[in-house]
């Protein structure tokens, strides 16, 4: 499982692809694993904030989840776990959290997560026993094209209009995707492959000599990591089952089925391996994170669309690079010092990079229809791309009692739906 195939670090100035099954010498590999760790850290500190939970703890579970991921594919599925955002409006209602602060109701909301955890499991145990026939037929490359899309365009009103509170800070922004840009263009080898790494390194010290430097905007605190400690323990709450609460955040289960099935159908699509023979596996797997996180005191979990753009930028595939990133993920949960120093990076160069990253995420989709050459002058896939990329992009949410279906669970039902009843059409 750990016989990963090394190539050499001239492989990258050659512009090669590296496979799951391969990976970089170990600086290289390491550097990969940061850089992947980068990108998934707002989302993952993010999502608990919102519902209240421990940061740190959500980090922590995110590397033990990832590694958990790992061994249950047998290392075959690249894929960063980390908190899924999908749970954040269930928990609310389930828990009656205000808003603000560390959320009192914690235990009943872990006993829901743990449930949706359970009913994961037991989709990826049928999966694996009778195949992925019938999520094929539900979701062809039309479908699960704009289900990866819509992950991306979902996502864009976050940064533009959550991450900067000013006309400077949007520039930064700005400034930000350009340097991730000219890194992804001009640079070679290694440096190149580092491209969200590198940009958000060289947009910071530009944004530190316009901030603290000549005073143009909010300077760069640095106090945090100072005050914080090397080590520390995060604190771990026991779940508490209640029906109401199960039943109401179980359901999301199906959500991260087909946030998986859209990760491993983009991975496919960039690397050209089949991983259909170890999609039952990865639900599992993903079941058994989000069992494991929910039983700690952390959130659930799901692959992460952040890791895709990462890849389809790098071409790097290597299961070793999730195997570093998780490792580090470990450190941050234990390290108060090694979270305060990420945090202290300014929100607007975050808010640059996820814009690319975001970007890079909505094309995967676009690579999934070219690739398995989607007709768009069949009717029915027409109708189902534009439907599903406009309600996912533009949030549209479905009610049901507490129960609410936002735009990504609506695009993704929607486009599966739209599909199956579309397709009863002769003139389709």
């Amino acid at each position: 499982m750990f016989n990963w195939t090394e190539r050499p670090a001239s492989a990258l100035a050659n512009g090669a692809v590296i496979a799951p099954d391969e990976r970089l010498p170990w600086l290289q590999t390491g550097a990969m694993g940061v850089q992947h760790v980068i990108a998934m850290f707002g989302a993952t500190v993010l999502a608990p904030i919102l519902m209240g939970f421990s940061p740190n703890i959500a980090i922590l579970m995110s590397g033990i989840g990832t590694l958990i991921f790992y061994f249950v594919t047998g290392g075959k599925v690249p894929s960063y776990l980390g908190s899924s955002f999908a749970f954040i409006g269930v928990v609310i209602a389930a828990s009656g959290y205000a808003g603000k602060g560390p959320n009192a109701n914690i235990a009943v909301a872990l006993g829901g997560i743990i449930a949706c955890g359970v009913v994961y499991i037991l989709i990826g145990a049928l999966v694996q026993a009778i195949g992925t026939g019938w999520i094929e037929r539900f979701m062809p490359p039309v479908v699960t094209g704009a289900v990866v899309a819509v992950i991306g365009l979902n996502l864009a009103s976050v940064p533009i209009k959550n991450m900067a509170a000013s006309n400077f800070e949007s520039w930064m922004q700005a400034v930000t995707f350009l340097c991730v840009g000219l890194v992804a263009v001009f640079a070679r080898g290694m440096l190149q492959r580092l491209l969200i790494l590198a940009g958000l390194i060289l947009a910071t010290v530009v944004y530190a000599v316009l901030t603290n430097g000549l005073g143009w905007g909010k300077p760069v605190d640095l106090s945090g990591i100072a005050n914080a400690a090397w080590v520390g323990m995060p604190t771990f709450t026991t779940p508490v089952f209640t029906a109401n609460a199960m039943l109401l955040i179980a359901p999301v289960a199906i959500i991260l089925v087909a946030e998986n099935l859209g990760h491993l159908k983009a991975v496919t699509a960039m690397t050209g391996r089949n991983l259909d023979p170890y999609m039952g596996r990865a639900f599992i797997g993903d079941g058994i994170a989000t069992v494991v996180s929910g039983a700690a005191g952390g959130t659930g979990v799901t692959t992460y669309a952040e890791n895709i753009g990462v890849m389809a930028a790098t071409r790097i595939y290597s299961t070793a690079v999730f195997v570093v990133a998780a490792l580090i993920a470990l450190v941050l949960g234990f390290s108060p010092k090694f979270g305060a120093l990420i945090q202290a990076i300014p929100l607007p160069v975050m808010g640059g990079v996820s814009i690319v990253v975001f970007g890079l995420i909505a094309i995967a989709g676009a690579k999934i229809w070219v690739d398995n050459k989607v007709d768009f002058s069949q009717n029915k896939n027409l109708i189902v791309a534009a439907i599903t990329l406009i309600i996912g992009t533009g949030d549209f949410t479905l009610k049901f009692g507490d129960f609410a279906l936002g735009g990504i669970g609506t695009a993704t039902f929607g486009a599966i739906l739209l599909y199956a009843l579309l397709g009863k059409s002769r003139n389709a």
